[in-house]
């Protein structure tokens, strides 16, 4: 399923535009509001919208934030 690094890229970028989406849904315009908001790193929280770089660790934080579960988040990816 990911045996290019093409694939991997796009999904990662799939993952950033469905943060950017649950964070416009919850309200906020712009991505450093939320991050101050949630007391995460602003410019770690832009790199993941951009689909840049995360761990499961920091997904695990935003997807708390929002009230998902990994499941629900990737169902749909």
């Amino acid at each position: 399923m990911y045996d290019s690094e093409e694939k991997r890229k796009s999904t990662i970028s799939k993952i950033g535009e469905k943060l950017k989406q649950l964070r416009k849904e919850k309200g906020f315009s712009s991505y450093e509001t939320f991050a101050n908001e949630y007391e995460l790193n602003r410019v770690q929280y832009w790199r993941i919208e951009k689909g840049q770089n995360i761990t499961i660790k920091t997904l695990l934080v935003i997807l708390s934030i929002h009230e998902i579960t990994l499941e629900k988040f990737f169902k749909d990816l």
